[in-house]
């Protein structure tokens, strides 16, 4: 799977979990927080990702994402290295 492929994974989960946000208007450059997420949100949107992705990241692994580029970035990184 490509990045582009997961980035649109992640942008479904954040659409679906954040009411009201059209997933074409989501900026990867910035954080999840930038577009009004709560805490809850976002554990529920990496969650669905890596259960949609069949892979597990350990949460100190997400200490310095700074934004969902970043994100996607780590969940490319471990789903292609086979972990």
């Amino acid at each position: 799977m490509d990045s582009q492929e997961i980035l649109n994974i992640v942008v479904k989960h954040l659409s679906a979990n954040v009411g009201g946000m059209d997933p074409a208007h989501v900026d990867t450059s910035k954080s999840m927080t930038d577009h009004d997420t709560s805490s809850l949100d976002i554990v529920e949107v990496v969650s669905a990702t890596m259960r949609e992705l069949k892979i597990s990241i350990p949460r100190t692994e997400f200490a310095g994402i700074q934004n969902i580029n970043q994100l996607t970035d780590l969940f490319y990184r471990v789903g292609n290295s086979g972990a």
